[in-house]
């Protein structure tokens, strides 16, 4: 099977697709055009960004994307959806949608403590990010969903972020904090009792009252979350899930996906492919140019010959990133790895992506 073969399989076949990889090594246009191709295949896909560098608007061609699916015009059978991240409308979002009652939704949006952890919280933007894959999934409206996820080290943080969901809802002070009545306060722990006056001598005694109420105003939503986090851990270590690690044959790039792709092999999971991207063109086979002259004899030797010293001098450049990036490319084996040579400007429309499709999908 060849490596466009392999793209084409993932992209027939699979109902989600996670890209991966450093920052500007082109992982948001690889994730849009793997969706374009689902679309053109006749499937229903959405590409969803959850880097907050805002890529992935231009790439399709528009000014910008909401926090929920926006469709993408053009001719192709399926359809083309594509949105960006917003943490915060999610989370309010979701707030609305688990709430028992308007009034509990109202109560916890005006939160103190609320309003802190939906803005600037670290680790909120992975968790809504977990959310809203959990959400497009469940919607039935997509047949495949791509993620366009922030650089390697972030990513890793949006794969763990399901666990570290879990751990902390199985926590014991946020089990104390929920219950609902501030006769909990008495039954306390004594270390339990202690973290709060701590807290409460550095903080303020106003930050812990909003965090308790915040936390009781929580109760009944926090199984919601423990249930959905555990879903999509479920969804990501499934055989219809597919990681395409995204490299530039660049030494700190390849580092970064080396690194990836073994936390995906200690987490149970692999490479489904690797995208290149920016690689050198090859104008000539390798060891063509052995027997040719450096400049023959004539008018016209001296142009010759410089034309075979450039020749040379990229086959050469060449041959150095096939070193660079040879360690990855047996890092991921058996996934299929697709080149993309450097286009001559950057891509920024539906024309830019259809000639990265061409490449990547061989058509």
């Amino acid at each position: 099977m060849t490596p466009a073969a392999g793209l084409s399989e993932l992209v027939a076949e699979r109902h989600v697709i996670v890209c991966c990889g450093s920052g500007g090594v082109g992982k948001t246009t690889t994730a849009a055009v793997l969706a374009l191709e689902a679309a053109r295949a006749g499937r229903q896909a959405c590409v969803v960004t959850i880097d907050p560098a805002r890529r992935l608007a231009n790439s399709l061609g528009v000014d910008t994307l909401p926090n929920t699916p926006t469709d993408i015009d053009g001719p192709w059978p399926g359809r083309l959806a594509a949105l960006m991240l917003d943490p915060k409308r999610t989370f309010d979002d979701l707030v609305h949608r688990e709430a028992d009652s308007p009034e509990q939704a109202e109560g916890i949006l005006a939160n103190r403590i609320y309003r802190s952890l939906s803005t600037s919280l670290s680790g909120t933007h992975e968790y809504m990010a977990m959310e809203k894959l959990h959400e497009l999934v469940t919607s039935d409206e997509f047949d495949l969903v791509v993620v366009d996820t922030p650089p390697s080290r972030n990513a890793l943080d949006f794969l763990d972020a399901p666990r570290r969901l879990t751990h902390f809802l199985s926590n014991r002070l946020f089990q104390v904090l929920m219950m609902p009545t501030r006769a909990s306060l008495r039954v306390m722990g004594v270390a339990a009792q202690a973290l709060l006056r701590t807290i409460a001598k550095v903080a303020g005694a106003e930050i812990v009252k909003d965090a308790v109420v915040f936390f009781q105003l929580f109760e009944g939503m926090e199984e919601g979350f423990r249930v959905r986090a555990q879903h999509v851990r479920d969804l990501l270590a499934q055989p219809s899930t597919a990681f395409v690690l995204v490299a530039a044959p660049r030494p700190d790039s390849v580092d970064e996906a080396v690194h990836f792709a073994a936390k995906l092999q200690e987490s149970e999971m692999s490479t489904a492919a690797l995208v290149v991207n920016r690689v050198l063109p090859r104008f000539a086979t390798p060891g063509v140019l052995a027997g040719v002259p450096d400049a023959p004899p004539g008018a016209a030797g001296a142009d010759f010959g410089l034309m075979v010293a450039n020749l040379r001098a990229v086959s050469a450049a060449a041959d150095r990133e096939e070193d660079t990036i040879a360690a990855l490319v047996r890092q991921v084996d058996p996934a299929p790895v697709v080149r993309v040579p450097m286009l001559s400007s950057d891509v920024h429309d539906l024309a830019g992506l259809e000639e990265v499709a061409a490449v990547l999908f061989g058509s």
